[in-house]
């Protein structure tokens, strides 16, 4: 018989219930996303899909042709870290990187037929996760929810803004 739950979400869900309940947002915003990025790592690597590639998919989709720099900003990532994935998701035939006649300098990141094919396979994939971790959630809850989240981004930017501007 397979438990409703594993024993590290086990172990997560007392740690909030009983030994901190009230600990800082952060922390638990963080178990939360370690969660969502769990359930979709583990429907990714059933179509042989590295989770890290998923981020920079997602925004191809949305914009192709962005250079490796652009696609390291867009993600969040280290450009390092968008060199080694681009070099990857070449290899496996979901990318191809040109250099323009025009500007020699920069790479350009375009999908290939089999990259923008995934999205069809993928997509349901996040969507499904997200239907799961919404269960049993009204959906009043699920607006206050995204109004508290979204709130929080304006509140933490805003405090960004002003420590540069310091």
């Amino acid at each position: 018989m397979t438990p409703l739950v594993t024993d590290t979400t086990q172990n997560i869900l007392q740690h909030w219930r009983e030994a901190v309940p009230n600990d800082r947002l952060a922390h638990l915003i963080r178990d939360t996303e370690r969660a969502f990025r769990r359930a979709l790592q583990l429907r990714l690597a059933a179509h042989d899909v590295p989770f890290g590639h998923w981020a920079f998919l997602r925004i191809l989709w949305e914009r192709d042709g962005l250079t490796q720099k652009e696609l390291s900003e867009q993600a969040g990532v280290m450009e390092p870290t968008t060199f080694a994935a681009m070099k990857v998701m070449e290899e496996r035939g979901y990318i191809e990187r040109r250099q323009l006649p025009t500007n020699r300098k920069n790479i350009y990141v375009y999908l290939t037929r089999s990259g923008r094919a995934l999205k069809k396979k993928l997509v349901p994939l996040a969507e499904d996760s997200n239907r799961i971790s919404i269960h049993g959630l009204s959906h009043s809850d699920l607006l206050t929810a995204r109004k508290v989240m979204l709130t929080m981004i304006e509140n933490l930017a805003a405090d960004e803004v002003a420590k540069n501007a310091k």
